[in-house]
Parts: structure tokens; C-alpha cells; sequence
């Protein structure tokens, strides 16, 4: 079989494309960024990657494409890894910096599913931002891969280095500047590890009660360092990004001092956020939800969830109005199971009903003026249901006067700070 290296006009209405020898009915090429770039720029193409080390960065910008590792000969494993140098700077942030990424999505609707895309040796260097799998005002879906090794080489808690993220808003510098689109990204499937900063993440602007950044993030596992010193990781991350986080698997996301914290699930100025049905195990904080001004998370939905051994802190901190927390298990928590207090919002009411607590020093907490009135069941609970003006817990529950949230979250990640 003959490699094409057909002029363009061949293939401008080319709907599959091929990459390596394992598909030998499609034109097929060498690399994954030379497929890319004989995509025709209208319609939609699928490129079939065959099982292989691809050492490149690829690129999706404008084009209607379905990025789809497949299986010969009894391997599927089609590997993106860093390309001979390392890892160079190929887009910018909308919240500032630069970013490496080693899957780039821009102003198209794509998918990317079943490749594993590894980071290792990506050669970043502290202030830099290497990505696995960057969706930047782009829709679509992101699906069945391993993302893993992404890390700022020999500079672990630079706040560089994140696993799958989705952002949107308007760049203007090279290279790729992209212009503002919203981006509805379906992320599912996925497997994440190994990450310097967050595992998923997506940021957004919140305009009322809407955003521009709109993800379903579901059935993934993502697991952090574990038991570090030097960086506060975040499993999953929603930063003014609305949607919902269902049936993941996060563990290891554990910042050994008492300064931040480290979460397993983070939520920040997102409104109605749905949180459910995922298993957190070894964080400091199981799910946090944190809002910055009066209503910007309010009605969040934390309901099913099963959290184990969150260190330091709480399992599940509400710091924001209107949240439904119910029907949540929490085992071994070393302060409280849940945590209600106010940080953008002055007087948050929090529902919190039917949870299952076993193993902390409060149930619940509740943080004046903050209110809510908690219904559950509670074993080996030193007190059911504590105040601010009640803590017996050793050690002592971290708190703040006013009523104002009880641990600061770890710096999210998109060069956002709280």
C-alpha cells in the first residue's frame, strides 16, 4: 500500500482519513498532523489512527474532525507522545499565559476518543502550561483516552499541568489567536493521571445565571499524586463553567499542608451545578463549592456521592446558597462530614438532608451566618451537628470569624486566582 501524498483537491471531500498501514481502504498518511491538515476545511472527517508511538502536536483548528484511535493486529494503543525537543508553546490562555498542549482544539465542533496521549518528556519548564487534550472555544466530545504525564518536568507545584481542559473566550496573540466562541464539551470515559495541577478542567465567564462554558464530565477516573507537600491539586475543576460532574472515580488529591486545600471536586462561581454519583476517596476536601459574589453557585445539586478519607479538612464544604446537599455517604472525614458557611453570599441557606456520616468529628458544620437544618444518620461522630462557637474537634476545626468559608481551596487552575 502506497502512502498518499495526494494534492488537496483529491481529497476535498474525503470523509475518512487514515494514519500508520492498519487501514489500508482509506488514503492513509504518516503522521496524524499531516491527516489533519488534508482534511478538506467544509464537511466532516473522520481520521482513523492505527496503533503507534506518534510523537507530535497536533493541531484542530477550524475543521470538522473525529480524531479516533482503532485496533489491528491485537493492539489499540495509538500513543500521541512530545515530539523530539519537547513540548513548544502553541496557544495562549484566555486568562493569561501560555499553553503547550499536545492535542489542540480551536473554533470547530471535534472529537478525540480512544488514543492515549502522554506527556512524558514534554520538557516544560515552570511557568509554562503543558496540556494533554485543550478544547478552546470548541465543542464536542472528548472520550475513552488516557491522558497522562502531564507535569512541569522537575517542577512539581508550578500550578502547571493539566490533564483535559476546556476553556473560551477571545486570544489575540500567537501563536493560534483564537476568537471568542462558546464551547459545549462532553467529556466521558476518560482515564487521567499523573497530572501536575488539575485533571479536568474547564473555565469559563459567568454572565448571570449562563455561561460560555457549558461540560458534561462523566464516568471518568482521575487520580492525583496522592500524599504530596508542594502542590494542591484538583481532581475535577468547574470555574465559572456550568454543567455537571456524574459517576467519576477521583482519588489522590491530597496536599499535605494545612495552608490549602486540596479537592477531589471543585466548584466556583457555577450556577446550578449537578454533582452526583461520583466516589472521592484521599483528598482533603471531597466536593467543594465555593462562590465568589452573591448567587454566582447558587442551587447546586450534591446528591449520591460516596466520599472516604478526606485529610485535614471536610468532606463536603458548601460555600455557597442554595445548595441541595442529600442522600451523600461520607467515610472517615478528619473534620466534618459537611461543612455550610458563607463566602460570596452573606446570609447562604443550604439544604442538608438524608447523609450517611461515619467517622468524623462533626457531622455537620455549620458556620454562623450560614444556616441550614441537617437531617441523617451519623456513626462515630463526635457531635452530630456543630457551630462555629462548638468545636471539640482535635485537631481544631479550621475556621474563620464571620462565618466566612472555613479552608481556602487550592489555587484553581487557568491562571484564575481566588
Amino acid at each position: 500500500m502506497a502512502f498518499a501524498f495526494a494534492c488537496l483537491s483529491q481529497l476535498a471531500f474525503a470523509g475518512t482519513l487514515a494514519v500508520g498501514t492498519c487501514e489500508p481502504s482509506y488514503t492513509s498518511f504518516l503522521t496524524i498532523s499531516t491527516a489533519v491538515a488534508a482534511a478538506p476545511s467544509v464537511g466532516s472527517t473522520t481520521i482513523l489512527v492505527c496503533p503507534g508511538i506518534y510523537p507530535e502536536q497536533v493541531q484542530i483548528i477550524g475543521k470538522k474532525i473525529t480524531l479516533k484511535g482503532v485496533a489491528s493486529a491485537g493492539s489499540n494503543a495509538a500513543i500521541i507522545e512530545p515530539p523530539n525537543g519537547g513540548l513548544v508553546t502553541n496557544a495562549t490562555s484566555t486568562f493569561g499565559g501560555n499553553i503547550q498542549a499536545s492535542v489542540l482544539v480551536q473554533n470547530t465542533t471535534a472529537t478525540i476518543e480512544d488514543l492515549t496521549v502522554d506527556a512524558t518528556g514534554n520538557g516544560t519548564v515552570c511557568g509554562g502550561d503543558p496540556i494533554g487534550i485543550f478544547y478552546q472555544n470548541a465543542d464536542g466530545t472528548i472520550t475513552r483516552n488516557n491522558v497522562i504525564h502531564v507535569q512541569v518536568i522537575g517542577a512539581f507545584g508550578c500550578q502547571g499541568g493539566l490533564g483535559i481542559y476546556v476553556e473560551s473566550g477571545a486570544t489575540t496573540i500567537q501563536p493560534n489567536p483564537s476568537p471568542a466562541a462558546d464551547a459545549t464539551v462532553t467529556i466521558t470515559y476518560n482515564n487521567v493521571q499523573d497530572y501536575d495541577k488539575n485533571g479536568i478542567t474547564a473555565n469559563g465567564t459567568p454572565t448571570g445565571n449562563t455561561s460560555n462554558v457549558n461540560v458534561t464530565i462523566s464516568r471518568n477516573t482521575v487520580m492525583g499524586a496522592g500524599q504530596v507537600n508542594d502542590n494542591a491539586q484538583n481532581g475535577i475543576q468547574l470555574y465559572g463553567a456550568n454543567g455537571s460532574v456524574t459517576y467519576n472515580i477521583v482519588d489522590g488529591d491530597w496536599y499535605t499542608q494545612a495552608t490549602y486545600a486540596a479537592a477531589g471536586i471543585l466548584i466556583i462561581q457555577s450556577y446550578s451545578p449537578v454533582i452526583t454519583y461520583n466516589t472521592i476517596s484521599n483528598t482533603n476536601v471531597g466536593i467543594y463549592l465555593d462562590s465568589v459574589n452573591p448567587g454566582d453557585t447558587d442551587n447546586a445539586t450534591v446528591k449520591n456521592n460516596s466520599i472516604t478519607a478526606t485529610h485535614i479538612f471536610d468532606a463536603i464544604v458548601a460555600c455557597a446558597n442554595l445548595s441541595t446537599i442529600t442522600s451523600n455517604t461520607v467515610n472517615f472525614a478528619d473534620e466534618s462530614g459537611v461543612n455550610v458557611a458563607a463566602c460570596g453570599d452573606a446570609t447562604p441557606t443550604d439544604t442538608v438532608t438524608s447523609n450517611t456520616i461515619n467517622g468524623a468529628c462533626a457531622g455537620v458544620l455549620i458556620a454562623p451566618p450560614a444556616s441550614a437544618t441537617p437531617t441523617g444518620t451519623y456513626y462515630n461522630v463526635a457531635t452530630q451537628v456543630a457551630s462555629s462557637n462548638t468545636d471539640s474537634c482535635t485537631p481544631a476545626l479550621v475556621k474563620k470569624q464571620g462565618g466566612k468559608k472555613s479552608i481556602p481551596a487550592a489555587s484553581p487552575a487557568g491562571a484564575k486566582k481566588l
